[in-house]
C-alpha cells in the first residue's frame, strides 16, 4: 500500500473511531498520535518521499493530523458530556490527578532539529551497525592498516580485533554508496566511540550527524552553500561561517568549519576563546579513491561530505558548560528541556 492509500485508509478509520471510556480515549490518542502511533509513523515515512511528491502530499498529511487531533477532542468532549449528565458517583471535590511531565533529552532534541534541516532539502536518513568491520570503518575510507591517521581514532576493538565500535558514522556512508547508485543525498546520525579521556570537552561515546552528497558536477561551491544554509537554519540568519584548510583521509580538499560566535557576536568571549569564531564541524570533497572503493566512477561523479558532533552543537545552542552533564541523569538538569526549550 503506497503512502496516499495509507492516508486515505487512516482518514476513514479516524472518522469511524469511537470511545466510551477515558481509557479508550487514551488508547486512541496513543494509537494515532503517540510516539509510535499511526499518524506519527506516516510522517516518518513522509520524510523519505521525493521532494516533488512532498509538495502535493504535504497538505494532505497536515489535514490528516488535524483530523486526528479534532477527532481526539470530539471523543474527549463526548466523554465529558456523558459524565456531567449521568453520573452520581462523580466527586467534584476530589483533588485533581497530576503527573510529572517528562521531556526529551537535549541530545535528542538537537539531533532531530539537525535531521529536520537536512530532510527539508531532500536528504534521506541512513542507519548502520555500531559494531563495524575494518573495511567499512577504515579501509574503504582511505585508512590503510599502517596509516598514521588511524592513531587519531584510537578505537574499542572486539573479537580479537576483527571488529570495532565504529569511530564515525562515515561507515554508514560507505554502505550507502556500495548499495546504491548516484544521485546520493543522505545523512547518517548515530552514536560513535573513541578512546578519549572523559572531560568537560570530550567523552568516549558521543553522537554524530554526517551528510553525503554524490552526483555529477557536485562542487565545493555546493558544499559551502549547504553549510551556510545549515548554520543559518539552526542558529539564525545573522551567523556567518569560515572554512580553514584541514586534513581528513577520506576527503580532498578538506576543511574545518567555524561559525561566528552566537554569544559575543564575533567580538570575543570565553566561549570562542576571544577569537570571535567557534569550530562546529569538518568537511570536504569526497576523495576519488573513496568513490572508487565503493564502486562509483570518480571520473563521472563527485561529491562532498560533512560531519559534526551533536554534543558540540547542543552546547552552542543551550550553553551547556560541561559535556558530562548529558550522561549524569540529573533530573534537575534534564527537566530544563521540557518541550524542547532550555531555561538558563
Amino acid at each position: 500500500m503506497n503512502l496516499i492509500d495509507r492516508v486515505a485508509a487512516l482518514e476513514a478509520e479516524l472518522k469511524n473511531a469511537q470511545a466510551r471510556t477515558a481509557d479508550e480515549v487514551e488508547r486512541f490518542r496513543v494509537a494515532m498520535l503517540g510516539r509510535n502511533g499511526a499518524v506519527t509513523e506516516l510522517f516518518d515515512a513522509f520524510r523519505q518521499v521525493a521532494p516533488e511528491e512532498k509538495r502535493t502530499l504535504g497538505p494532505r498529511m497536515n489535514q490528516l493530523k488535524q483530523l486526528a487531533q479534532q477527532r481526539l477532542e470530539e471523543l474527549k468532549g463526548a466523554l465529558g458530556s456523558e459524565a456531567e449528565s449521568g453520573s452520581d458517583d462523580l466527586d467534584l471535590s476530589a483533588p485533581a490527578r497530576t503527573g510529572h511531565m517528562g521531556s526529551l533529552h537535549p541530545i535528542t532534541i538537537v539531533r532531530q532539529r539537525i535531521v529536520d534541516v537536512f530532510t527539508r532539502i531532500g536528504y534521506t536518513v541512513s542507519q548502520g551497525p555500531e559494531v563495524e568491520d575494518d573495511r567499512h570503518n577504515f579501509s574503504a575510507l582511505n585508512f590503510p592498516p599502517d596509516h598514521p591517521a588511524r592513531d587519531m581514532q584510537d578505537t574499542f576493538f572486539v573479537q580479537g580485533g576483527d571488529l570495532a565500535l565504529r569511530t564515525h558514522t562515515s561507515s554508514v556512508q560507505v554502505r550507502v554508496m556500495e548499495s546504491g547508485k548516484p544521485a546520493i543525498r543522505t545523512i547518517s546520525p548515530g552514536r560513535v566511540y573513541r578512546n578519549e579521556a572523559i572531560s568537560a570537552r570530550a567523552h568516549c561515546m558521543f553522537h554524530q550527524v554526517e551528510a553525503l552528497y554524490v552526483d555529477e558536477g557536485v562542487s565545493f561551491a555546493d558544499l559551502k552553500g549547504t553549510l551556510d544554509y545549515f548554520t543559518k537554519s539552526l542558529f539564525g540568519p545573522e551567523v556567518s561561517i569560515r572554512m580553514r584548510p584541514s586534513y581528513f583521509p577520506f576527503t580532498e580538499p578538506s576543511a574545518e568549519v567555524d561559525m561566528s560566535c552566537t554569544v559575543c557576536g564575533g567580538t570575543g568571549c570565553n566561549l570562542c576563546k576571544h577569537s570571535g569564531w567557534v569550530e562546529i564541524m569538518g568537511c570536504g570533497m569526497v576523495d576519488p579513491a573513496v568513490l572508487a572503493n565503493c564502486g562509483i566512477d570518480p571520473e563521472r561523479y563527485s561529491g562532498f561530505a560533512l560531519g559534526m558532533g551533536v554534543e558540540r552543537i547542543t552546547q552552542l545552542i543551550y550553553r551547556v558548560p560541561d559535556l558530562r552533564m548529558y550522561w549524569e541523569n540529573d533530573v534537575r538538569f534534564l527537566d530544563q528541556f521540557t518541550a524542547g526549550t532550555f531555561r538558563s
